[in-house]
């Protein structure tokens, strides 16, 4: 067995190591095509080293192919869509400040979180509703009574 053969699978090695540290199914094919590869040097160890880089290429597309078109298409919906997205799932809740909001910027106290929010000017015990965020700032709203 040749020295490309052990070559291209450290390569799988390493690709399949930076895919649990980068995780997204992105480099998780290029790692497959390398182990391919070196299955292919296995049988045909006379592959030139040109024939095989490409051979890494033609798989290395075809694999990405195949998860844009089968596995991408086929992915569960997640049951909890705003688990990482802290702002949207505050969207519709309703506090009372604890600091006034002046020239249209204060800040709110959720849980041990303190956020910044935008809004009409408010006089602290107000009750305000989220409407809206940018990612990191709050858009409120007052609640009529």
């Amino acid at each position: 067995m040749g020295q490309l053969v052990y070559t291209w699978w450290a390569i799988a090695l390493a690709l399949l190591a930076i895919e649990t540290i980068i995780p997204g199914a992105s480099i998780l094919w290029f790692g497959i095509s390398a182990f391919v590869v070196g299955i292919v040097v296995y049988f045909v160890p006379n592959l030139p080293l040109l024939g095989q880089v490409a051979v890494f290429g033609v798989f290395s597309i075809a694999s990405v192919a195949v998860y844009w078109k089968w596995f991408r298409t086929h992915e569960v919906p997640s049951d909890q869509p705003l688990l990482n997205r802290k702002a949207d799932q505050i969207i519709g809740r309703e506090f009372v400040l604890d600091a006034p909001i002046t020239l249209g910027r204060g800040k709110l106290k959720i849980g041990d979180a303190l956020w910044a929010i935008e809004g009409p000017d408010l006089a602290a015990g107000t009750r305000i509703r989220v409407c809206r965020t940018d990612g990191l700032n709050l858009q409120v709203e007052k609640i009529e009574a």
